[in-house]
């Protein structure tokens, strides 16, 4: 283990740390770090029997002397005491909502828009490039980094006040508990700003929502309706161990304020400088010179919405450009910058086999 991370204060303390060091063969709490964020990208560093010797060595660590215990520690994905009640959390600046494009003639109003709002400070002729990305079915949150260590995970909430859920938020397996996490990018691994947020969606996948409802039927307890509920579900719970045994998911989309460090100018350069940092980030985003391509992108996807192995329900197309951005500014509680292509809602012919009538204790039915 890392002895300048831990710093025991006591001889005691040093005498126990070592021995525990001893008893796991060397093998440190970097690597079971490692292992504990590869293991979700499915290169995990070491052995899981190996891991999970680590894991227990390092929980006996943390009972005797808990102020040995730090935010990144692996064992914080286990998920700790259940809280009474979630604390409020105020944004240091909003997580705004976005309007809505129903069609392509829409998605096109929009755009011309932006550009008579970019006009007077870039020209008649102003083009801007465009970002778009698929709109995952989930909950917004928020993650706070600071000092490259997961500090607090929020809910959007009403955009401007959320509820703190770090507890629960910090057993995602997803989401790095320290930035940069390990990249498969070498050298190439950038730093972590002293403080960042980093704005994404949290969800579950089809396929492990339809093994979760069968777990839950199994032991008698209410299924979820649809991977969005249990999502949600999921994140209020009070006890973090229920959240931590309940199969997470997330993609970052962006970031919030950015202090001490740099970060870059445009949202299609920070989603890959995200997903560099060790943040998982959605493959099917891409740049567009023009609103042509951004529709197609759409349309496309609208076809394809049910490729994936999680639940979209629309495609989030932006201006590409943070200056341009801020010179749109935004309107009531949306961003004028950019805005939800929504994909047409499903339809289907059904069949109604049976209706129950219940009378209640006043004759009403």
């Amino acid at each position: 283990m890392k002895r300048a991370n831990l710093q025991p204060a006591t001889r005691e303390r040093a005498n126990a740390f070592h021995a525990y060091e001893s008893e796991i063969g060397g093998v440190t709490v970097s690597q079971a770090t490692l292992h504990n964020e590869d293991y979700v990208r499915d290169a995990p560093v070491i052995a899981d029997a190996e891991y999970d010797r680590l894991f227990l060595a390092l929980e006996r660590i943390e009972r005797q002397f808990p102020d040995l215990t730090t935010p990144d520690s692996p064992t914080q994905r286990v998920g700790g005491d259940p809280l009474d009640e979630f604390e409020k959390w105020r944004h240091p600046e909003p997580l705004l909502s976005l309007d809505n494009a129903f069609d392509a003639d829409e998605l096109v109003a929009w755009h011309e828009r932006c550009r008579r709002g970019l006009a007077g400070r870039y020209g008649d002729d102003v083009q801007p490039d465009l970002a778009a990305e698929l709109k995952i079915d989930g909950v917004a949150v928020a993650l706070t980094y600071e000092e490259g260590v997961l500090s607090t995970v929020a809910t959007r909430g009403n955009g401007t006040v959320g509820e703190n859920i770090t507890p629960g938020g910090r057993t995602i397996r997803p989401i790095p508990l320290r930035l940069p996490a390990r990249s498969r990018d070498g050298d190439d691994t950038p730093d972590a700003p002293d403080r960042l947020e980093v704005r994404g969606e949290v969800f579950i996948r089809k396929s492990d929502f339809e093994v979760l409802n069968e777990r839950l039927r199994e032991s008698s307890e209410k299924p979820f309706a649809n991977p969005r509920n249990a999502a949600a579900g999921s994140l209020r719970q009070l006890d973090p161990s229920i959240t931590a045994e309940r199969p997470l998911s997330f993609f970052a989309y962006g970031v919030g304020p950015v202090s001490g460090g740099d970060a870059p100018d445009d949202q299609h350069a920070v989603m890959e400088w995200l997903r560099r940092l060790g943040l998982p980030v959605n493959e099917h985003s891409e740049r567009f010179e023009s609103i042509d391509e951004a529709v197609s992108f759409c349309e496309a996807w609208t076809e394809r919405r049910d490729e994936p192995d999680y639940e979209i329900d629309g495609v989030v197309v932006k201006i590409d450009d943070f200056e341009q951005q801020r010179e749109l500014g935004a309107v009531a509680n949306a961003p004028r910058w950019a805005v939800s292509f929504k994909f047409p809602a499903r339809t289907a012919t059904t069949v109604l086999q049976d209706i129950e009538v219940n009378v209640g204790r006043t004759g009403a039915i």
